[in-house]
């Protein structure tokens, strides 16, 4: 016992030497941590009265806050495939066009996924000689044309869907757990979430996935892309059983302490290797807070109207935090109007790669913003589906299209908006305002309550007439990629994922019969 004590600390000893070394033989490693249905309201730094987030609030006094960060889209998948290609839903191809105005993403019955055309942030950054692993929820595509390994991610560990279930793998198949490109489980079963209690032992998994592959390469001296996407707060919650109970804000609270529990340990593992001066790590998430599952099972938006779902800012304004000691200036605040997509842009920087040439790139290189907390003008684009219902150009944001959900479905009680009706605003019905946009300042008014009347302030009018330049350009500009959630097909879920054989896990899908996905909102 004493010798392998001893072998323990030799070995710890000499992979903080080499992570010393590390950064001057090669870029700088990347770690994007993206949570799920994380709301920008969250956070003890921008206000949760709670105060139960110690480590990403000292992550941010130690780096960059963004109070002004934005999804690409308010639902997980399109802004998941937003994130690594850098470019809109609309152009990627993650959007629908069976109707209008509405958000799709992949549930396992969906036929697409990401394009083979798309280009993602792992497959750039092996020119640079990149190891990348994602672990967590990767939601682009389950058939295995469109897993992670064959977009250029080396490792993987978790799964292609979300965790809904528990299902009785006749009618619809549990969702599998990959190890690499072979099912490794199903949850529900050898990963279980027990949907009573809410107890699951997941976030430890993806945590020690994470410090695992983190260790790896540092031995190693190979500079690494790490995407950790834990799903703990996307309903139904979950937390381990050290964490249940204790958040004053119930389950979901319980989720969100243990995954800032686990960010912190990441970012401590990082000292401890001597590497986090060489480590850029980004803190974000996929769209606001899903506020129609109820206060038991979502969080906090802050002051910011309606939730996920919506082109509010409450469904679309995310908590978002920069670190990497030694670089970015500890405790600053950027203003500067940021959005997922800059990730991508941001990360080929850093690690000297050129993005593609050969086709319209919409993030911006944050480089300027975090090295010399500069400010760089761009518009922020709002898309539900294919539609762009809004933009925002400074602290103005100007409404172009309103809708939360349809009566049909808050007559049943589903209610995106909940406790924050505004009249004319939060709309059930698809309404355009072309002719006469909703503007809104943001600084003064952040819930969106208020609209100002050009009338009353003639200075408007000159804005407005920016505004529409900018909107026309962008609308002359854009092509749309080819819609990849249109197609609907019970035969290919999750039936008998690779990997089935030998666990004995295979299942028999029914026939095709593929149909037009229909989605409500």
């Amino acid at each position: 016992k004493v010798t392998m004590s001893l072998k323990t600390v030799i070995c710890v000893l000499w992979a903080v030497c080499v992570g010393q070394t590390a950064g001057s033989q090669h870029g700088p490693n990347i770690i994007i941590m993206l949570m799920d249905d994380m709301g920008w309201g969250d956070l003890g730094v921008f206000g949760e009265p709670s105060k139960e987030t110690p480590n990403l609030d000292l992550m941010a006094a130690q780096g960059m806050l963004f109070p002004n960060f934005y999804t690409a889209n308010p639902l997980c998948s399109p802004s998941r495939a937003a994130l690594l290609t850098g470019r809109l839903p609309v152009r990627n191809g993650f959007y629908t066009t069976n109707a209008h105005a509405r958000n799709a993403y992949t549930p396992q019955e969906i036929v697409g996924g990401i394009s083979q055309d798309e280009i993602l942030l792992p497959e750039l950054l092996k020119k640079k000689d990149y190891v990348s692993k994602i672990i967590g929820k990767w939601h682009l595509g389950h058939r295995t044309q469109y897993l992670p390994l064959k977009h250029g991610f080396d490792e993987w560990f978790g799964s292609p869907n979300c965790h809904f279930g528990p299902y009785n793998n006749s009618v619809r198949p549990n969702i599998p757990v990959y190890n690499n490109s072979e099912m490794t489980g199903r949850y529900y079963e050898e990963f279980e979430i027990n949907v009573k209690t809410g107890e699951s032992n997941l976030t430890q998994i993806y945590l020690k996935e994470g410090l695992d592959f983190i260790s790896q390469q540092a031995v190693a001296q190979r500079p690494f892309f790490l995407y950790w996407v834990p799903d703990a707060t996307h309903s139904p919650v979950y937390a381990s059983e050290r964490f249940l109970g204790k958040s004053q804000r119930g389950r979901y609270g319980d989720a969100v302490m243990e995954l800032d529990g686990s960010i912190g340990q990441i970012l401590a593992h990082l000292v401890s290797l001597g590497i986090h001066n060489n480590t850029l790590v980004f803190f974000t998430s996929d769209n606001g807070a899903a506020v129609m599952s109820g206060p038991h099972q979502s969080g906090s938006n802050g002051p910011f109207l309606c939730g996920k779902e919506t082109t509010f800012e409450g469904g679309m304004r995310e908590p978002a935090i920069a670190w990497w000691p030694g670089r970015i200036p500890a405790g600053t605040v950027s203003y500067q109007l940021a959005s997922v997509m800059d990730l991508f842009s941001t990360s080929l920087s850093v690690a000297g790669v050129l993005p593609p040439d050969d086709r319209v790139i919409d993030g911006l290189d944050l480089s300027p913003v975090l090295f010399n907390n500069s400010l760089l003008d761009r518009p922020i684009f709002y898309y539900r589906g294919n539609q762009m219902m809004a933009v925002r150009i400074g602290q103005y944001k100007v409404h172009y299209w309103t809708w939360s959900n349809s009566w049909e479905e808050f007559n049943t009680g589903i209610n995106f908006c909940p406790g924050q009706e505004v009249p004319g605003v939060t709309t059930h019905t698809q309404e355009e305002h072309t002719m006469q946009p909703l503007i809104f300042h943001l600084g003064q008014d952040p819930g969106e309550r208020y609209p100002i009347s050009t009338y009353l302030f003639p200075d408007l009018s000159l804005f407005h007439l920016q505004v529409t330049a900018v909107v026309e350009q962008h609308q002359k500009d854009l092509i749309p990629g080819m819609p990849q959630l249109n197609m609907c097909d019970l035969a290919v879920m999750n039936w008998s994922p690779p990997g089935c054989e030998q666990l004995g896990k295979c299942l028999k899908p029914p026939e095709s019969n593929p149909w037009k996905c229909v989605w409500p909102h």
